[in-house]
């Protein structure tokens, strides 16, 4: 614990701050932008060694291995490959500087230190990514279930007789529907811009 104040006070942990809108530009995260899609900004949060900049489309994760070396790796998580899972907030105890934002990304688990002064702002960034999270786990399972629904069809199309039809034929025309089909089903349930959802927790 005393360790943990000594380090704070020499200005020498890793809490991170939130970036204010006006000075997007001065990150290193603002370089690898998407502006050919209209990728936009609406969350970045800044430590001595990282970037967390959240976008419309997707998790720019500028990572650096410590706090003096120049070394950077960049790491992008786009929502439409990259489900949003077990967002948690831990808030600050009497003695923390900082809170700590926790989730999961595809496969990678981040926990976040930000200074406590910015809890204000860090809860609207929770209550945005745990909005994704519900919104993708839902376009999940309707996916599936629309596939499901694809299947069943197919299976019971494929036993009706036709005397006029072959079964070449007939399996080339279901398959081309079912490709068609699960096209426009994915377009529908596989979400690539969340614009809407930061604009309605974070620019409200």
């Amino acid at each position: 614990m005393f360790k943990k104040i000594a380090a704070d006070a020499l200005g020498l942990s890793d809490i991170g701050v939130v970036v204010p809108r006006a000075d997007f530009d001065k990150t290193d995260a603002d370089d690898f932008i998407f502006n050919e899609i209209d990728e936009q900004i609406y969350f970045l949060i800044k430590t001595k060694a990282d970037e967390y900049c959240f976008t419309n489309y997707g998790l720019i994760h500028v990572d650096g291995a410590n706090a003096i070396s120049k070394k950077r790796m960049l790491r992008r998580y786009d929502y439409e490959h990259s489900t949003i899972d077990n967002v948690l907030l831990e808030t600050a105890g009497t003695i923390d500087l900082d809170v700590e934002i926790k989730f999961t990304i595809g496969s990678t688990s981040l926990s976040i230190d930000i200074h406590k002064k910015f809890l204000s702002e860090i809860k609207d960034l929770y209550k945005a990514l745990h909005a994704i999270s519900l919104e993708q786990q839902s376009n999940a399972y309707k996916l599936e279930a629309a596939k499901q629904s694809l299947t069943l069809a197919s299976s019971a199309l494929g036993r009706i007789g036709n005397d006029e039809v072959s079964p070449a034929t007939s399996f080339e025309d279901i398959t081309k529907f079912a490709h068609s089909w699960l096209l426009q089903n994915k377009k529908a349930y596989v979400k690539k811009d969340f614009g809407d959802v930061f604009e309605k927790y974070i620019n409200n």
